[in-house]
């Protein structure tokens, strides 16, 4: 039977994390709070999807990584129009050769890991998305819709801070969150 201290062992056993913690509900509706004011330059709105499905799962977990912990396995910031169209979006390291192979229209880099399609237009305004991502790590488990995000800048102070940590810039926070299987108690 899966505990949860079985899940949280695995996750403190991963290269550069320096702390795991459940949250709490307290924990849950500040994180809600910061995320909803969030701009970024010049006042486009910013949707962190990953932070409002994760709170929204049974169980959160959080992790206080180093920059030596894995990348993420998809892309975690897009900017997208209103009506859907895919205006620019994070190209991982990793599939960085892959992508410029495949990429069949012009593109402008506007830093080394986030690409522009100049060629694209969408109707009316724009947001910053940042999606859920996967976390094969827990899903190994067997949990269900098992989600992670990076919370905003200050989300992610507000976390380490609560918890101890000193505002550092090489420390940031990952939320994963999931559901137990029916009859799972964890």
């Amino acid at each position: 039977m899966v505990r949860m201290a079985d899940i949280v062992s695995r996750l403190e056993e991963l290269r550069g994390t320096v702390h795991v913690f459940p949250l709490n509900g307290e924990c849950r509706e500040k994180i809600l709070s910061i995320e909803s004011n969030i701009k970024a330059a010049l006042g486009i709105k910013v949707i962190n999807k990953g932070v409002t499905e994760c709170l929204s799962r049974q169980h959160v977990l959080c992790i206080i990584k180093r920059a030596s912990f894995r990348p993420p396995p998809e892309p975690t910031v897009m900017l997208i129009s209103d009506d859907g169209v895919v205006l620019g979006e994070e190209i991982l390291p990793h599939r960085k050769k892959e992508f410029l192979e495949s990429v069949k229209e012009d593109i402008i880099w506007l830093s080394d890991e986030f690409v522009m399609y100049p060629g694209r237009k969408g109707e009316r305004g724009e947001s910053f998305v940042m999606p859920p991502v996967s976390f094969p790590e827990v899903e190994e488990f067997g949990m269900l819709d098992v989600v992670s995000c990076s919370p905003s800048a200050p989300a992610d102070m507000m976390l380490r801070k609560m918890h101890g940590f000193e505002d550092n810039p090489k420390l940031a926070s990952i939320l994963i969150g999931f559901n137990a299987p029916e009859g799972v108690e964890l």
